[in-house]
């Protein structure tokens, strides 16, 4: 399914609404001035506040499942929106889908 490319910088939370900040490593694919967010990129999150059962298990990191098909950055599949992913805790507990609540639209991949 076709979608607008992520990149670092997109405005991004975790389900609980911790802001998500998507670490983009290779600037090799730019869009709108910004490097393209790559499957093995890391998605830091801060301030989640999930608390299921009284103990915190903040979101902290995105785990990115499935990129681009047809497009690709040094043979890497690029992210694009709606993106498939989950957020986890330090444990590696999921938390939830990240919410995508604004990035570029210009380019378009699959």
């Amino acid at each position: 399914m076709p979608g607008p490319v992520l990149h670092a910088g997109a405005a991004a939370t975790c389900p609980h609404g911790g802001p998500l900040n998507i670490v983009a490593a290779s600037p090799r694919v730019m869009v709108n001035n910004m490097p393209a967010a790559l499957l093995n990129d890391q998605g830091l999150v801060a301030g989640c506040t999930f608390a299921p059962g009284g103990k915190p298990q903040p979101c902290v990191t995105t785990r990115w499942i499935v990129g681009t098909t047809r497009v690709t950055s040094n043979g890497v599949p690029l992210l694009i929106n709606p993106t498939v992913a989950l957020c986890q805790s330090a444990e590696q507990l999921p938390g939830g889908p990240p919410v995508i609540m604004g990035a570029q639209t210009r380019v378009i991949a699959t």
